[in-house]
C-alpha cells in the first residue's frame, strides 16, 4: 500500500505560482501512473495532469496546459506540480493518486491511492 502527502498548497494572487508536492512512501510499482487531482467546494473530483513513474510523456487537462507542469523525482520518492499564471477557477483541494496499471487514463476511480490533499486558493 502507498501513503501519500501533499503539500505546497496556499493563497496567491491571480496571475501567481505554487509548487505542490507529493511524498510517496511505500512500493511503487514501475508501471504506476502518479496523478494529480483537484476538487473545489460542490464539483466532482477532475483530473490534472499525471506522469508515469518510469516512463511516459506527463499528460494534461486542458485548461492546465501551458501553465502546469507536473514531474518526478524517483530517487525522492516525490512528484509535483508546478503551477503557474493561476486563475481563481484553479481554487480547489488538490489531491495526488497513484494508479498501479499505468497508462493514460484520467478517470479518478482507476487510481487507488489518494492523499489527504493540499488546499490551494487563487483571489482576484
Amino acid at each position: 500500500q502507498v501513503q501519500l502527502v501533499e503539500s505546497g498548497g496556499g493563497l496567491v494572487q491571480a496571475g501567481g505560482s505554487l509548487r505542490l508536492a507529493c511524498a510517496a512512501s511505500g512500493r511503487i510499482f514501475s508501471t504506476s501512473t502518479m496523478g494529480w487531482f483537484r476538487q473545489a467546494p460542490g464539483k466532482e473530483r477532475e483530473f490534472v495532469a499525471a506522469i508515469g513513474w518510469t516512463l511516459g510523456t506527463p499528460f494534461y487537462e486542458d485548461s492546465v496546459k501551458g501553465r502546469f507542469t507536473i514531474s518526478r523525482d524517483n530517487a525522492k520518492n516525490a512528484v509535483y506540480l508546478q503551477m503557474n499564471r493561476l486563475k481563481p477557477e484553479d481554487t480547489a483541494a488538490y489531491y495526488c493518486a497513484v494508479n498501479r496499471r499505468g497508462g493514460t487514463v484520467k478517470s479518478a476511480s482507476e487510481f487507488s491511492s489518494w492523499g489527504q490533499g493540499t488546499q490551494v486558493t487563487v483571489s482576484s
